[in-house]
């Protein structure tokens, strides 16, 4: 009869004891993994790593916050009624707690005195929200479990009951934002007040923090042992039966100690024998990186966030690990917070507003924030996409203008579009409309070779009278004449091709160029005596860059959008001077060649 083999796919070798009762392996197993209150609390005060584990994420979630998407006054209501109630703080407190004892709730107090029905956000008035508070698992307790798959509380408690209540108090689930720190795997495998919560998130990463701690702890202890001076002495434990050698060694060692410490000689007799041993710390740091790296992964947060150290190795920039983090970061909002606050929002919108547009929502504020380089090159290859599909006829006017307005919005490229496409409309513009006319004051040498030559690129200022309104209200005697006021695109020495810089991308669709009132206006002088008011524009900045690109010289070590409106400010003093807000309206762009001197010719009026 033949040999029988039982095939399996567990390596088993019946003389090394692999795979089998005596190999030790298997007799590895999990125990479960408990920690009192009480101990994690110690923790949190007591060591970096827990409390680091526990805030920092908590702490990225809510520190950008939100953006919500409305009429600039609905925005400035709900951003006043959050910091009345002081939603992000108490967010933040709701999630620090979940996540260090496994769970917690801000409970949204309405003034309603039975807090066991179920809250409805359809009956909330203008300032009908009054408080929040933050309450933990200790201080809320599960009732049963909803049993019943129809329900959206599967498995979830039915209500809570208030701790240290003598009557009891029952409150309805949909009256608190729930927040959980580590999911529990089986919600009825918990035990009692924990039923219905998840775990504290330093269970898992409890072990590697206890490694690091102890390594820090000893090398810290080492220190003290790094150099040990050993001494021979003949026949000392012999004589150490002597009270009064005793006394005589104690005074010859201190003798010896006083000596070299005050010249570094040592004195011994001839018999003597002296050694200094010290202890090398060479790959201690190594040692303690790799424990601290095993914490950084087990709480999955970065080296370079948990540690607040630069990225090591050749080239590293840790931007990788950052971004894979803030993706994480990003789901914990979305998968976490925004389903907890679902019914709170409801509520804080009437609260704030009286009622409940439907158009109103919010994106969560992205955690990285990309250069202002990046921002240009987001923004120029979003307008150039939307300009090719255009170009090439292939969609409808209309469906293209509505695609385009979701794309510059999900990229963050014109914030603000949803709501100004409300009101003005959102219709491209009409390819058989009249050229606009010349810019005022523009004096273009006409061109007509395609030769490289200088370049200066500019856009005049055609509601320049409000700004020497503007001007005069602040003190200035005299300004340039609306005619020579404008604002530089490019100035180049350098000789280029025209015909590669392109053109513009936006605009009103007669290549004129609106810059909305408002934002970061400043009065600064340049030069010899030129004052200028600066003010910023994604599309000034972008075309400029886009034009340097196209081979253009800039002489300067950075542009910034600017108006000279005087050369003789006389006596006004510029730091008291209050900016121009209002709207800035730009023709279409200029080229001409560089003209040196060109300013020497204005007169101001």
């Amino acid at each position: 009869m033949g040999a029988i083999r039982y095939l399996s796919d567990k390596l088993v070798n019946l003389v090394a004891n692999l795979g089998t009762d005596r190999d030790k392996s298997s007799g590895t197993t999990y125990g479960p993994a408990l920690m009192t209150d009480e101990e994690l609390i110690n923790a949190y005060r007591g060591s970096w790593l827990p409390r680091k584990i526990v805030e920092v994420p908590a702490l990225d979630a809510c520190r950008k916050w939100r953006n919500w998407q409305a009429d600039k006054s609905q925005i400035e209501k709900i951003e006043a009624e959050e910091k009345r109630l002081g939603i992000k703080a108490k967010v933040l407190d709701a999630m620090i707690k979940a996540r260090l004892f496994g769970g917690a709730a801000v409970f949204i107090g309405t003034g309603d005195r039975d807090l066991s029905t179920e809250l409805n956000p359809d009956r909330i008035k203008a300032g009908g929200v009054k408080y929040l508070t933050v309450m933990t698992r200790r201080n809320l307790h599960p009732t049963e479990l909803e049993q019943d798959p129809q329900s959206p509380r599967y498995g979830k408690p039915k209500a809570y009951t208030l701790a240290g209540t003598s009557i009891g108090m029952e409150i309805h689930p949909s009256r608190l934002m729930e927040f959980i720190g580590a999911p529990h795997p089986d919600a009825e495998l918990a035990m009692g007040t924990e039923q219905g919560w998840g775990d504290s998130v330093l269970l898992a990463v409890m072990e590697a923090v206890k490694h690091a701690d102890a390594t820090m702890a000893n090398i810290a202890s080492l220190i003290f042992e790094a150099k040990v001076d050993v001494i021979r002495i003949p026949d000392f434990m012999q004589n150490m039966q002597d009270k009064a050698y005793e006394k005589l060694i104690l005074e010859r060692l201190r003798l010896a100690a006083m000596a070299k410490g005050i010249n570094g000689t040592l004195i011994l007799d001839k018999e003597e024998e002296y050694e200094s041993k010290s202890a090398s710390f060479g790959t201690l740091p190594d040692i303690l990186d790799r424990f601290l790296q095993v914490v950084s992964g087990a709480a999955d947060i970065p080296a370079t966030r948990m540690l607040s150290q630069s990225p090591g190795g050749l080239n590293a920039t840790g931007d990788s690990d950052l971004r894979n983090y803030y993706d994480r970061v990003q789901a914990l909002q979305e998968l976490g917070i925004s389903p907890a606050m679902s019914v709170s929002d409801e509520c804080l919108i009437r609260s704030a507003l009286g009622t409940r547009p439907p158009e109103i929502h919010y994106n969560w504020a992205p955690l990285w924030q990309s250069t202002a380089k990046e921002r240009s090159d987001i923004g120029k290859t979003t307008a150039d996409t939307i300009k090719v599909l255009k170009d090439s006829a292939l969609f409808p006017d209309e469906a293209l203008s509505k695609a385009a307005v979701t794309l510059l919005v999900e990229n963050g490229v014109v914030p603000g579009l949803e709501s100004a496409i409300a009101q003005f409309g959102s219709a491209l513009p009409e390819e058989d409309e009249e050229p606009p006319a010349a810019a005022p004051g523009a004096t273009a040498k006409t061109i007509t070779d395609a030769a490289p030559r200088s370049l200066y690129v500019s856009r005049a200022v055609l509601n320049a009278g409000e700004i020497i309104a503007w001007a005069k209200s602040q003190g200035f005697d005299t300004t340039l004449p609306a005619d020579d006021m404008h604002v530089t695109v490019a100035y180049s020495r350098e000789p280029l091709d025209w015909m590669k810089v392109g053109e513009s991308w936006s605009g009103n669709g007669k290549g004129q160029l609106s810059i909305a009132p408002g934002g970061a206006r400043l009065i600064d002088k340049f030069g010899e005596g030129a004052v200028v008011l600066l003010f910023n524009s994604s599309e000034l900045a972008w075309r400029h860059v886009s034009i340097i690109e196209a081979g253009a010289s800039w002489d300067w070590p950075e542009y910034q959008p600017h108006i000279t409106f005087t050369y003789e400010p006389g006596s006004v003093d510029l730091s008291k001077v209050e900016p121009y807000r209002g709207a800035i309206e730009l023709g279409p762009e200029i080229f001409e060649e560089v003209v040196e001197g060109r300013q020497d010719n204005l007169k101001e009026q």
